[in-house]
């Protein structure tokens, strides 16, 4: 069995990051597929008492120490403090990577993730006046990101930290998933980017995880 197994799904830019980090720490490391758009496990009792009662992905199980964690910000703080890898040095790093997790997960995240669900994945389209909103609000976040890495290679300075794998969650999605281009449009974000996917261990979302393309089974 290996070390750590992680509860995901190719589209899912929340389990990417588990999966991303697990990857550049080089953990023995296995994903077990969170079958979203079909079993939908999430809707099962069985799964919110066994596996995650909040019925989210991704979850990591880590074998070896008995331990089951939810939420992708949990995670990268576990797998971090146990390792020392990606991990900020000092109390105001700390608390620096923090900010920039929960602003991921609030503006960035939380305005862009339902914009590209709404916009490939819902069983019907999204308003065109949500959409527009969702839209608004991600690139006035993007904008913010992308200010702050004109100044810094990375977010929380020189080095990448767990803040850097937090940020890049839904950021290497193909731009047609978007019907704009986040990189073209935030050059500082562009050029980050680059810096992350040069990184050893550095994995697309969709090589990492089981279910792409959409809806197709992985093989067993």
């Amino acid at each position: 069995m290996s070390e750590y197994q992680l509860y995901c799904f190719a589209q899912s830019g929340n389990a990417y990051r588990g999966a991303l980090m697990l990857n550049l720490i080089g953990a023995d490391w296995k994903p077990v597929w969170y079958d979203f758009f079909g079993t939908a496990p999430q809707r099962t009792p069985e799964f919110r008492e066994s596996v995650n009662e909040m019925g989210e992905a991704p979850v990591l199980v880590d074998n070896v120490r008995n331990k089951k964690l939810s939420q992708s910000g949990v995670i990268l703080t576990y797998l971090s403090d146990l390792t020392g890898q990606y991990k900020p040095e000092g109390e105001d790093a700390k608390l620096e990577a923090l900010r920039w997790i929960i602003f991921d997960n609030q503006k960035v995240n939380g305005f862009l993730g339902p914009f590209r669900f709404l916009k490939n994945f819902a069983p019907t389209p999204g308003d065109p006046a949500v959409m527009e909103f969702l839209k608004g609000r991600a690139q006035a976040a993007l904008a913010i990101v992308n200010k702050r890495l004109e100044q810094t290679p990375f977010l929380v300075g020189d080095k990448p930290t767990i803040a850097d794998i937090s940020m890049t969650g839904y950021l290497y999605y193909p731009a047609d998933e978007f019907g704009f281009d986040i990189a073209k449009d935030h050059p500082a974000i562009g050029a980050w980017l680059g810096r992350m996917k040069a990184l050893p261990g550095w994995g697309h979302p969709y090589d990492l995880m089981p279910g792409y393309p959409f809806g197709s089974k992985p093989a067993v």
